[in-house]
């Protein structure tokens, strides 16, 4: 009798671990594990996760949070070897997730939040096609999840991001956007972040380190406000120093937006501690701001370092080709020639920044020093400098077309950092002028800086105008970029 009651007791104990329902329960320990994730302080964040799920085997809210961590472990360092050890565990990851109760808000969010993830690691190793559909299938379970939970406050993070990329697509992915069966809205997806981002929702105020990264990147690539984007930051005040996620977009941001003194200040005072994601981003961010302010050396032994380190490929190129610059303004061509071979067999080409240094490399032509001094001084903000480069030269003074085109556009860039709009569009159509024809992405550049201009001085139909101009020039480089830009500028002018 003692036995078939013991034999009855453990079948039942079996069976209702079988039939145990499956929850999304976002818990104390998982909220905890979310901060020092999206703190990029991954290996505290794996702790908690690990007594999370022996706290609750069946809380499905673990599975989303390790998505988290390889999404920033691949994209970050984009190692193909983890990726190979990673990916099947993420096709794993989206299974058990669909075991969840759909009458959760937490059933499409989660999924479509790990499809997302999917998506943007997949362009980092050139699955484009596959990355196409995963987006598809994050856009399909947010948007339902709208319909279902619509005062669900995350839904509005992940969908207007979503909405907003997606409306500035350019020409040359257009099979992306057909696939995709959508159409996107510039205005009304940075709003949806926007709104998320200040709210006072609890859900909004536990996801801030990722709604202020995304509305960040947002307002300064797709809104063209990246004074604002960077004045955003410092309003919110973050800590810079103890959350890496945030120091990287403010460093990144502010060498974007040619304020290198500030970036260095970032990557330099973070906080040291093997606790967060090792990664040679950081090496990567300083390369580029030394060289920028022509401290070639120290450039030198910061992009050494990360290529050293690196194991992916996306960049790699424009990485080597930054070395061959620091080598050449040295006077090193032996380093130099080196340097620029390695741009023609490592790395791929998937980003425009890539294809640009490859041809560079492939053509055997070396840049105009003056030329690239006063370029990298531009690119750095070290506007002073390089008009003083540039001053000291006439185009006449050129005897190749290309630099006189180069030359036109600089000084235009120059003067537009400094405010002179005049002096800077007057400069700028001389580089319409010379290249409207030409494969260098010097006119089409100036078109849309002129756009800029124009937009910013609130002449949106001549901003349309030098928008359209710039994405009616074909055959050049950046040429997917650039009309990315001008896209979201016309959809700025015209409030779309």
């Amino acid at each position: 009798m003692k036995k078939r009651i013991i034999i009855c007791l453990l079948l039942f104990f079996a069976l209702t671990e079988v039939n145990a329902e499956k929850v999304y329960e976002f818990n104390s320990l998982c909220q905890q594990a979310y901060k020092e994730i999206t703190q990029l302080k991954l290996n505290n964040g794996l702790v908690l996760l690990e007594k999370a799920k022996k706290q609750n085997p069946d809380n499905l809210i673990p599975l989303v949070l390790e998505s988290y961590i390889d999404f920033f472990i691949l994209f970050f360092n984009e190692d193909p070897a983890e990726y190979k050890i990673r990916k099947p565990k993420i096709e794993e990851r989206i299974s058990l997730l669909k075991e969840g109760p759909e009458s959760s808000p937490f059933y499409h969010f989660s999924l479509s939040v790990v499809y997302m993830h999917k998506a943007l690691i997949a362009i980092k190793f050139s699955e484009l096609w596959s990355s196409a559909w995963d987006v598809k299938k994050a856009y399909q379970h947010i948007k339902d999840n709208k319909k279902a939970f619509p005062t669900f406050a995350p839904n509005d993070l992940l969908y207007g991001g979503l909405e907003a990329a997606i409306g500035t697509i350019p020409k040359g992915y257009r099979w992306f956007t057909n696939i995709l069966g959508m159409k996107g809205s510039v205005t009304e997806g940075i709003k949806l972040v926007k709104n998320f981002e200040s709210s006072n929702d609890p859900w909004a105020r536990l996801m801030n380190n990722e709604s202020m990264f995304m509305y960040c990147y947002l307002m300064f690539y797709l809104e063209n406000k990246k004074d604002e984007a960077l004045q955003f930051l410092r309003d919110k005040k973050p800590d810079l120093v103890n959350n890496h996620l945030l120091a990287y977009a403010a460093a990144n941001l502010n060498k974007n937006n040619k304020q290198t003194e500030e970036a260095k200040n970032i990557v330099l005072n973070r906080n040291k501690s093997p606790e967060y994601l090792v990664t040679g981003i950081w090496d990567y961010e300083m390369g580029y701001a030394k060289l920028h302010h022509l401290e070639t050396q120290e450039s030198i032994q910061y992009l050494e370092k990360f290529i050293a380190n690196f194991k992916g490929k996306f960049y790699l190129k424009d990485v080597y080709q930054k070395l061959s610059w620091a080598y050449y303004l040295q006077g090193n061509t032996a380093a130099a020639q080196t340097a620029r071979n390695a741009v023609l067999k490592k790395g791929s080409l998937d980003s425009d920044a890539d294809k640009l240094a490859w041809k560079e490399a492939k053509s055997g032509v070396w840049p105009n020093i003056l030329l690239l001094k006063a370029r990298l001084l531009n690119d750095g903000g070290y506007n002073k400098e390089a008009l003083q480069l540039l001053s000291s030269k006439q185009m006449d003074g050129f005897s190749k077309e290309e630099d006189k085109l180069e030359f036109a556009y600089r000084l235009g860039r120059v003067y537009d950092d400094l405010q002179q709009n005049q002096e800077a569009i007057k400069h700028y159509l001389k580089a319409i002028q010379l290249g409207e024809k030409s494969t260098e992405y010097y006119a089409a550049r100036a078109a849309l800086q002129i756009g800029n201009i124009y937009e910013l001085q609130g002449n949106k139909t001549l901003a349309i105008t030098y928008y359209k101009k710039c994405m009616e020039m074909d055959d050049h480089d950046y040429k997917n970029s650039l009309d990315q830009k001008a896209k979201s500028g016309i959809a700025r002018c015209k409030g779309e």
